[in-house]
Parts: structure tokens; sequence; C-alpha cells
């Protein structure tokens, strides 16, 4: 949620907050805002996809300074969109201005843009750290609210509808949450993180309201994630409210409200202004909205003592306990909970060449089979659409991007092996399905053996499975020198583990030497600072392959361990070691003073190439006249407009109903 403008409005006026020493005590936090806010501060290199270490860095960095300072943390996720689908406008209009925001980076222009994979680094670092979490059904503002009044403790986020709940332990802005200068206190047990917390109290004494209740139909008329203004802009019009610099509106929306003592006294003045035969319908909307700013009555507490919370909106979307079980532990995300409830999902763009397909393209065979295990219908249930009896398998629409602009596109789930999701396993089951059977699904799509991945270590195996069918299904084809420049990025991954000081892993002393190596040649200047996006493509490519390849381990009950993002991708490394390797090819043999990680490169690289034709990755001699011939094709090609997904080669055939079709 949010509401439009208020947050700066806010900071214009200090005189609204009161200094806060936080130390004893427990705190709410909402994890969107964190891991945004942490990400931005990480300063990862947002136009090359990300760099996920320094990022789980700053997270153990600021967990770290609330242990120092005794504080409890306690965050709360949000999940997916809900039942009712009500933010639907507010979230395309949100992926649009990702789009611009990608477009923008792209061009060489400033911004940020969350990386594709943050979500889930987030959400490892906090397993890894102890830290307790819960995933909520859908948004979870109203949730935090709850669980921060029955504990009595502050909210942490950067949400400015949480000046508009009221909560009794108050609001704390991650903005004045000074968590990198932890204070000492008197004694050496008192320090603590100077913060600022919003007072609601100052806030209506100022603006001469009595009576605090009257904020949520504040939030509510001034426009928030559920309600659009047009509906109201004949009141505003009316009125003469919305005049006097950039915050005028809200200023006048205040003013005029502090004439009312009650809510319901204020709607009546709001619809004195409309016309007669809006007013009920009005009204029903406004009363509706307001609620959305009353704290929780769900038992998040539960969850933390005891594993499970009751969710009234989890128990009406009818799904097994088990997917709920997952989802509130975090290890389904919200976009399976989408795509299940809603047949609707969204794919987050990235830094991408505009003028080929949208990097999901690549992974839409592995989305594929999770909408076939999460939807297709066994025969004869009770219930199911005609069509779906009849055997037609279901459709889910994906937002996404195509060309330079958000489409919705209608996508057909896999037909699954015999013994998926019929009479004998369907979703409510999938967990009783032995796990040799659910380990082959996944590794079926993804198109490799597991006597493939033997030589390779467990924690890795699914990371270069995804390289595996990444290699078969892009678009443009991968080239050796973008796919040696990947798996020296993992391998510098493994060492990194020297420098963790979370791990317990014994390290030789010629992978020390090694690391400290690598870490001078990162240090040196690199020269070439032009930007590929073709190479960004395919990063991206890999990318969006790994998450969907994360989302299926996860719904099969993560048959191959899950790799730790923090050490696999960085951005910034990847695209260094691509270009250096088209004109030092000696930089392959960076880790050579370890005999260990040197040998682990080679298996990687190995596994990888004897999947794919001996002569994949060799250039054809061309003539001039065959090489003319190619580029006008090539022009040809670029003229005509797509939507298609990219020719999959052979271990892409896992569906065969792999067509889009894009609504509109």
């Amino acid at each position: 949620m949010g509401v439009q403008g208020l947050t700066g409005f806010v900071e214009e006026r200090g005189a609204f907050f009161t200094e806060l020493r936080v130390r004893d005590t427990k705190l709410v936090i909402d994890g969107s805002s964190l891991y945004h806010r942490l990400c931005f501060a990480s300063a990862g290199d947002f136009r090359r996809g990300g760099d996920y270490g320094p990022f789980a860095a700053a997270v153990r960095d600021f967990f770290g300074s609330l242990r120092a300072c005794r504080v409890a943390p306690f965050v709360v996720l949000d999940g997916g969109r809900g039942a009712g689908d009500r933010k639907l406008a507010t979230l395309r209009s949100r992926a649009a201005e990702r789009l611009r925001a990608a477009q923008g980076l792209g061009r060489g222009e400033g911004g940020c843009l969350v990386p594709l994979l943050t979500r889930e680094a987030f959400v490892q670092a906090l397993a890894r750290l102890g830290v307790p979490f819960v995933q909520c059904f859908a948004e979870a503002d109203r949730e935090i609210a709850g669980l921060a009044n029955r504990w009595g403790c502050p909210v942490l986020s950067l949400d400015s509808d949480f000046c508009v709940f009221d909560l009794a332990g108050g609001y704390c802005p991650l903005t004045h949450f000074q968590w990198r200068s932890v204070c000492a206190g008197e004694g050496p047990q008192d320090c603590y993180v100077p913060a600022r917390c919003f007072s609601a109290e100052k806030f209506c004494r100022h603006f001469r309201h009595p009576n605090r209740s009257l904020l949520p139909l504040f939030a509510v008329m001034n426009g928030n994630d559920y309600l659009e203004l047009a509906a109201l802009e004949v009141f505003f019009s009316k009125a003469r409210l919305g005049r006097g610099g950039k915050h005028g509106r809200l200023q006048g929306l205040l003013n005029w409200l502090a004439q009312f003592a009650q809510p319901g006294e204020a709607v009546d003045g709001v619809l004195a202004y409309l016309k007669k035969h809006q007013r009920e319908e009005i009204r029903e909307l406004l009363c509706a909205s307001m609620e959305d700013y009353t704290p929780s009555d769900v038992k998040l507490e539960d969850f933390f003592r005891e594993g499970r919370y009751e969710c009234q909106a989890a128990r009406e979307a009818d799904l097994p306990q088990w997917v709920l079980d997952a989802l509130a532990k975090g290890r389904l995300a919200p976009f399976i909970s989408d795509a299940l409830l809603l047949r609707s999902t969204f794919l987050h763009v990235q830094v991408e060449n505009t003028q080929r397909p949208s990097a999901h393209s690549a992974a839409l065979p592995i989305r594929q089979v999770i909408y076939g295990l999460l939807l297709t219908v066994p025969p004869r249930t009770e219930g199911a659409p005609l069509s779906e009896q009849a055997g037609e398998l279901p459709v889910v629409r994906e937002f996404d991007r195509l060309q330079k602009t958000l489409k919705k596109t209608s996508v057909q789930a896999a037909s699954l092996p015999a013994g998926f999701c019929d009479d004998r396993f369907s979703l409510g089951k999938l967990m009783e399905m032995p796990m040799s059977c659910r380990q082959m699904l996944l590794l079926e799509t993804l198109g490799v053996k597991m006597n493939f991945l033997e030589s390779i270590p467990s924690h890795l195996q699914l990371a270069i499975a995804v390289t595996c069918y990444w290699i078969c299904c892009s678009e443009p084809k991968v080239t050796l020198h973008l796919l040696k420049a990947l798996l020296l990025m993992i391998v510098s991954g493994e060492l990194h583990r020297i420098n963790d000081p979370d791990t317990t892993v014994l390290c030789t002393e010629d992978e020390s030497v090694a690391y400290n190596e690598f870490l001078k040649w990162k240090e040196k200047k690199f020269k070439n600072k032009y930007f590929d996006l073709d190479a960004a493509h395919s990063f991206c490519q890999w990318q969006c392959c790994l998450q969907m390849g994360l989302y299926l381990n996860q719904l099969l009950g993560t048959p191959l361990s899950e790799p730790d993002l923090s050490r696999l991708y960085s951005g910034t490394l990847v695209h260094r070691l691509y270009q250096e390797l088209k004109s030092t090819p000696s930089v392959e043999n960076l880790f050579s003073l370890s005999p260990k990680t040197t040998q682990l490169y080679q298996v990687l690289l190995s596994t990888v190439e004897s999947i794919v034709p001996p002569d994949f990755f060799q250039k054809p001699t061309e003539t001039k006249s065959e090489s003319c011939k190619k580029k006008k094709a090539s022009n040809k090609k670029k003229k005509a407009t797509t939507c298609a997904v990219p020719a999959a080669r052979h271990l892409c055939q896992v569906n065969r109903f792999a067509s889009l079709a894009v609504d509109e």
C-alpha cells in the first residue's frame, strides 16, 4: 500500500517525529521495505543484474546491529496478491515503471532496479542468520500492525500507510533508523540504534484533528494502492482543495477534515458534493477501503511460537495444508500462490535488449511445468470447469515485456508425465510422491540426468542443471566466453567462503592464496567500461531460468539442494570476466594457484559441455557471400515484429503446447 505523497509531506515537516533509542525491545519489521532499502544501500550493479554478495552482507550487518542492542526482530513479508486481486491496476503501473527504469539503465542513465533474485536472497539470508520471519498469505500491512500492537512494540518500514494505522508502539521509518551508527549508552550493555518515530498525535494536533480515527479517511481520499482518485475528483474540484504548492491537496484535505469529529460525519460531508445516484456506491467504497487501516486480528504470534497460524483468507482459498505451511515459512514464493489462486503472474523485467524477446521466454517451459503441477485437474474431479474435465490444459495469464511495453500473455500449462496430478497424486498429495520421482521431474524439465551431476558438489547441482538448460534454450545462442565467465564467477563464489564469518568449512592454504590473488585481480582498475547489452540479456536469461528452477525445486520439496545466491551471482564480476576473456584468455587460469578450485572449474565446464554437440561453441567459417546473406536475413528479421517464444532446442521440448497468445 502507500498514501500518495504522504512520505514527502511528513518529511518536509520534521515536527511530526520524536527521537527514539531502540534497544531491549521486540521490533516488527516490514520485510519488503527492508530488503528494498538494503538492496539500494548496498551499491549493487543494477545495470548488470545485481550483486547478491554485498546485499547479503548488508542484511547480516543490519541484524548484527540489532543483536548488539538486544533488539528481537520479527520480519513479516508480503505474500501473493490475494484472491480479490485488488491491487492489479497498481501492480501493472509499477511494472510499467520498472520497465521504464530498466530501459533507462540500459541506455546508461542512472537509477535503481531491484535485481531479480533479491527477495530469494533475502529469505535465504534470514534463514542463515536465524532471524524469525513469516510470509503472509497476501499483503502484510494489517498483519504487521496487528502483531506490533499485541506486543506493544514499534513497526519498522518505509510504507507511509503506517502513519495512518493506530500503532501502540509507533512507526519508525527506515530512513531515520541509523543502524550503521549504533551508539554506546551509559553502560556496556546500553547501546542503542538512534531512530525517529512518527507521532500521529503531533500530526493530528497540527491540523486540529481531535480524533485520529479520521486518518484512514484522509488516506483513502488522497488515494492509495487500492482506490483510484477518479471517483472523488468532483469532490476535490467543488470543495476547491488542492491549491498551494507541491502538497497543496494533502494540506487542503487535512484542513477540511478538521471540521468533523467522526469519520461517518466526514463521509457524509464528502457525499454531499456528489450526485445522488453515486452516493451509496461511493459510501460503500470509502468505508470498505477504510477497513484496510484496521490492524488485523490474525495472530501471527502463533506462527512465531508454533510454526503455524490461522488466516481466514487462507482457509477460504481451500489450498492443501502443506502448501499453506510452505507459503507461511517462505519455502514457496508468492509467484506460486498467484498462479494457483489467480492464474495470473507478473514476470519482473531486468536490463535487457528490448529488441529481443523477453529474457523470461527462455524459462517458459519451466513455468509451464510449474503451472501443470499447480493447476492440472485430475480426471472426473467434482466441481472442476467442464472444459478442464474434458482434458484441456489450464491457462495462466503472464504480465511480461513485449518489445518496450508491458503485455498480458496467455500460457498453457504443461502436460505432465503419468503419475503427477492424476487420481493417485493431486497437488495435495504431491509430497507423498517418492522423492526420486520428484527429482526426476525436475531434472527432465531442465534436460539433464542425475548421473551428469554426480561429480558436482550437491549445493551447486541445481545451478549447473539450470546452466545446462540455459545453454540449450537461450536465444541468441550462448557463446563459450559467456559460459566460462559464468562458471568462473560460480567458482569464485566457492572461494568467498574463506571470508565468510558464518562458514564452518576449513580452507586449505592454496585456497587462501588463490583467494588473495583473486582479490588483487578484482582490485586492479578495469579499463574496459563498455556495457554489452547482448551479454547482459544472456545473463538475464540465466537468472530467469535460475529463478524458475528454484521455484520448481521448492514446489517439488527441494529434491536438489538450494544454492546460496549470495555466493552464486555477481553481475559486476561476470560482466568483467566476460570482457576480459574476450581479450585475455589467460583469465581462465585465475584460480591456478589452487588445484582444488581449478579442478572444480574444469569439472563444471566439462559437465556443461557434455550436454551439447562437440561443435556447439565453434564459430563456423563463412565466405564473404555467406556473410552478406546472413546480414540481409538478420536485417529482415529485425524489421519483423513477433511475440513468439524463440524456437526451443531439443532439451527445451518439455511442453508440446508452448505457443503464446498476446491478449492485450
